[in-house]
């Protein structure tokens, strides 16, 4: 199988592993990863000329980009906003454990004399 075949597969094989949603997301990334490195490094080999089927192939890929961004814009999207309701949680924890951390002392009075 040439690798423009085989990038054609892999492409394929990512696109329905993301729209999975029953993958816990440690795994999903993990995995997300693999995919994602092999497909690199068949990528690296595709090389001219190109057989009619590859021509094909090449074809649907440019279309199968375009949804494969999607899903990972969108993947990338819910991690962020984990990260983003972890952070104000641990903002609002510290702020309830000691609420008076983020007081500002300007203006207070400070003297000198003893």
């Amino acid at each position: 199988m040439s690798a423009v075949l085989q990038f054609h597969q892999l492409t394929i094989e990512l696109i329905h592993f993301l729209e999975n949603a029953d993958i816990d997301r440690d795994d999903k990334i993990t995995q997300t990863e693999a995919l994602l490195s092999q497909r690199e490094a068949h990528m690296m080999a595709i090389v001219p000329p190109y057989t009619s089927e590859e021509m094909a192939a090449g074809k649907e890929i440019n279309q199968l980009n375009m949804k494969l961004s999607q899903l990972l814009k969108v993947e990338k999207a819910s991690v962020q906003k984990d990260i983003k309701g972890l952070q104000s949680k641990k903002e609002s924890n510290t702020k309830y454990v000691n609420p008076y951390q983020s007081l500002s002392t300007d203006g207070m009075y400070y003297d000198r004399r003893k």
